[in-house]
């Protein structure tokens, strides 16, 4: 029994999941030196009088819900493409303003938050597949195509309500956004884990998953094989386009208001390290998505940790790129590769003394 949870064991450290658990695993041993305490979970009473959850651990679970969602989509877009879409951020604030733009149309209620959900979905799921034409029909690498919302979606945020940073108060959002009455756990945490339980068993249990890998991997193989790229390209916009609404949507019901500048500011590029970190290859192909979300989680861990430790926040995004590198760097295939020479030199003198004692 101990040896096959060994060879488990063995075989995920040997794997893609390696380094971002090498990587978390560092993080949770610094940071119990330096807080015992930094990953407890304390049980309060908030505002309401409900018992919820808090503590450091359950404000990274929390905080990288929107990161783990906008994660998966962009796995997905990296897979498919060989390319990433920079312009997740923005579209998250337009599908954030068209949600806050039905809400304010009359009383919000059940009714309204779904019809407002629909609405920005429909509105998300359009504007990503321009992007996603730019790139399936006129070949124009990802990243430039979506330079193009990169740059006007944080705009069309602000002219979808008139020019306006309106609120909107219920305490529905409000649920939605923290505490479900008589639920300890944050209603992100619980979206997030329903959304990737969804996504995992559409990637498994029917062909999604297969064709999207086979086209990143070799588009003209995919073609001979009556796989049509432009169709699963579109599919994974598609998708892409319920990531940003959840982003988005969920992202209101946090704070009740969408202001269009800072909105998941910079989230595309923590969603690429995440893709990253968790050891997919940005150049499309095969993917991980438990990779993604550790890699998310991973880079909202470290965000934690620095604030914990007073770390100006002008200062984060510094201290951020070089950890990020350090992690970027040791999962890239020439250090693996240096590891596994340094590896073969030790066995094969370790062989050589064996024979020579002998």
């Amino acid at each position: 029994m101990a040896n096959k949870i060994f060879d488990k064991i063995k075989k995920i450290f040997q794997s893609q999941l390696a380094i971002p658990l090498i990587a978390l695993i560092v993080l949770v041993i610094f940071n119990l030196i330096r807080d015992p305490g930094f990953f407890s979970i304390m049980i309060n009473k908030n505002n309401l009088g409900n018992i919820v959850l808090t503590g450091n651990l359950i404000s990274i679970l929390n905080g990288a819900s929107e990161l783990v969602i906008l994660s998966i989509g962009m796995t997905l877009i990296t897979s498919a493409t060989k390319g990433q879409d920079i312009s997740i951020g923005a579209l998250s604030a337009i599908a954030g303003s068209m949600f806050v733009k039905i809400l304010r149309t009359g009383n919000i209620n059940a009714g309204t938050i779904i019809l407002g959900l629909i609405v920005a979905c429909i509105v998300a799921i359009l504007f990503c597949l321009f992007n996603g034409t730019l790139i399936a029909k006129f070949n124009i690498q990802p990243m430039i195509a979506s330079l193009i919302l990169f740059t006007a979606g944080r705009p069309i945020a602000y002219w979808i309500n008139g020019g306006a940073s309106p609120s909107v108060e219920s305490n529905l959002l409000k649920y939605m956004g923290s505490f479900i009455p008589h639920v300890p756990i944050p209603t992100p945490i619980i979206t997030v884990i329903i959304f990737t339980i969804l996504i995992n068993l559409l990637l498994k249990k029917t062909t999604l998953g297969l064709y999207i890998q086979s086209v990143g991997i070799n588009e003209r193989a995919a073609k001979l094989n009556g796989i049509n790229p432009t169709v699963w390209k579109y599919a994974v916009f598609i998708i892409l386009g319920i990531c940003v609404t959840m982003a988005g949507s969920m992202s209101v019901c946090r704070t009740g208001i969408i202001n269009h500048e800072t909105v998941l500011i910079d989230i595309e590029m923590d969603a690429i390290l995440a893709v990253a970190i968790g050891g997919n290859s940005l150049g499309g192909g095969k993917f991980k998505l438990s990779g993604s979300i550790l890699g998310a989680y991973i880079i909202q861990a470290l965000t934690t940790t620095l604030y914990s430790m007073k770390v100006p926040s002008t200062s984060v995004k510094a201290y951020k790129a070089i950890v990020i590198i350090i992690i970027v760097v040791a999962g890239s295939s020439v250090v693996k590769s240096w590891i596994k020479h340094f590896k073969n030199l030790i066995q094969a003198k370790i062989n050589k003394r064996a024979v020579e004692a002998r």
